[in-house]
């Protein structure tokens, strides 16, 4: 968590691409998307900020409620689509056995995302 907020000091890296997606894609958008990410991005970077934050300052809990449990939600999930992005992790790629210890990482994320989701889902 410590590196993903260092990331967030500069969300124009490309790595941060997928975390940050623009909202307009037309070039004769262009001036709308600058309004946008003027407008959105600090609240967008702050919002993935405290997130990371909540994990870090919770990670010794043995049990979260439901809004700390959102917070590793999107952090997990933050995390994950920085690697996927690091990876170059397509949508329609096929799965396979991990080479690599990112690889490996992504896949684990993966793994505690859905698994987050499910214990959400069925605390409601």
């Amino acid at each position: 968590m410590e590196q993903m907020l260092k990331l967030l000091d500069d969300p124009e890296a490309p790595l941060l691409h997928r975390l940050f997606p623009p909202a307009y894609s037309k070039p004769a958008d262009l001036e709308r998307q600058d309004e946008y990410r003027r407008l959105m991005q600090e609240d967008l970077v702050e919002r993935r900020r405290n997130d990371c934050q909540t994990v870090i300052d919770s990670i010794k809990e043995e049990h979260l409620d439901e809004e700390r449990m959102m917070a590793w939600v999107a952090a997990i999930n933050s995390m994950r689509l920085v690697l996927g992005t690091y990876l170059d992790v397509k949508e329609d790629d096929p799965p396979r056995q991990p080479e690599s210890q990112e690889e490996s990482a992504y896949l684990w994320l993966s793994f505690l995302l859905e698994e987050s989701i499910d214990a959400l889902s069925r605390n409601r």
